[in-house]
């Protein structure tokens, strides 16, 4: 079995920062890839940013410049520091993990931005 551990999710102003985290744990090996997307009401799950076991890291173009992946191969941790947070940042946030044979979500966390 393999667990998630989110956190960090809460309320913010607009401009205000948040910080998220997801430790993974259990039976999983050579994880590819982790990331974070989010899911809005009434939307698709969409992605944010997801960071490569070598470090490399992309963003949907909506967070670019404001939200910065990062992990830590050896805890199995991967962290969303996300700064001059919008309204339209208010999502569940969702993180998971990839490898050669597996994918597999955690169960969210929730943001909201609202003044």
């Amino acid at each position: 079995q393999v667990q998630f551990v989110e956190s960090g999710g809460g309320l913010v102003q607009p401009g205000g920062s948040l910080r998220l985290s997801c430790v993974v744990s259990g039976s999983i090996f050579s994880i590819y890839a982790m990331g974070w997307y989010r899911q809005a009401p009434g939307k698709q799950r969409e992605l944010v940013a997801f960071i490569s076991s070598g470090g490399s890291a992309s963003y949907a173009d909506s967070v670019k410049g404001r939200f910065t992946i990062s992990r830590d191969n050896a805890k199995n941790t991967v962290v969303l520091q996300m700064n001059s947070l919008k309204l339209a940042d208010t999502a569940v946030y969702h993180c998971n993990v990839v490898g050669s044979s597996y994918l597999y979500w955690g169960h969210g966390t929730q943001v909201t931005v609202s003044s």
